[in-house]
């Protein structure tokens, strides 16, 4: 009989130490929520022609990765290839995920020499090209 007020304790006590970090955790997750500034995406997709060189493949690759270091309103910068199963990519195969902290960071962006550089490089190699630029919700 004595154990079953132990455990009732014991159970207790750590329902009430689980239901306090839960609220804790929702109530920095709201305030965090609030606290973050807009930001503006810019997403490229790139579908480079069949038979373009992997070599200048490669160098347009290198050209774009470089851009953070040398444009500084590059707030976030994230890149991939393509792995989707569902087979909808139309033959986009690269992904670019640029983030600014505004319109004007991007309008710095789009005429900056480094990033013409870096699209005369796909001429000839690029087969089509999609950008998509969004202010993310939360």
């Amino acid at each position: 009989m004595k154990l079953v007020p132990k455990v009732l304790l014991v159970t207790t006590f750590f329902c009430t130490i689980l239901i306090t970090g839960c609220l804790a955790n929702y109530e920095n997750d709201s305030k965090t929520t609030e606290s973050v500034a807009p930001e503006l995406r810019h997403i490229v997709l790139f579908k480079f022609n069949e038979d373009a060189d992997p070599a200048a493949v490669k160098k347009a690759e290198d050209a774009f990765l470089a851009l953070p270091g040398k444009i500084p309103e590059i707030k976030a910068f994230e890149w991939g290839l393509n792995n989707s199963p569902e087979r909808l990519d139309k033959g986009f195969t690269h992904s670019y995920f640029l983030t600014f902290a505004s319109e004007e960071d991007r309008a710095v962006y789009l005429p900056h020499p480094d990033h013409k550089a870096f699209g005369a490089l796909l001429d000839g190699i690029l087969a089509d090209v999609l950008v998509f630029d969004y202010w993310a919700n939360r």
